[in-house]
């Protein structure tokens, strides 16, 4: 039992990292400003927010997340795994609401407790 409960370590480690990622790459790159229109002033932006080391750390989560992919696979079926990985939309709604001070509106929150639903239907089936 303590065994399995272990394995899913794997997933919630998946779900953290990708929700870290997520949000600091909203934050850093909000703070790049707006991607330029012209072709050369991109590639300057590009360029800019690739050497951001907080934006390097968002993508090695990104790296780090897919190992832990990997490893919850070993443990389980990909359709019962699969699923939690919607939490990732519920937790990155709280924190980018608490973190970003982005707007949470009623069709978000339903949205929300049906995603927290579902995924506990399908888990348990």
């Amino acid at each position: 039992m303590m065994a399995r409960l272990a394995d899913y370590l794997y997933i919630a480690a998946t779900i953290a990292f990708t929700v870290y990622g997520q949000l600091v790459l909203k934050w850093r790159v909000a703070s790049h400003g707006p991607l330029p229109l012209e072709f050369a002033d991109k590639t300057s932006y590009i360029f800019g927010v690739l050497i951001d080391p907080w934006i390097v750390s968002g993508l090695a989560a990104a790296f780090l997340a897919s190992l832990t992919w990997i490893a919850a696979m070993t443990k389980f079926e990909l359709s019962h795994a699969y699923p939690f990985m919607s939490l990732n939309f519920v937790v990155v709604l709280v924190l980018s609401a608490w973190l970003l001070n982005e707007p949470v509106t009623p069709a978000k929150l339903v949205g929300m407790a049906l995603i927290v639903v579902g995924t506990v239907v399908i888990a348990r089936g």
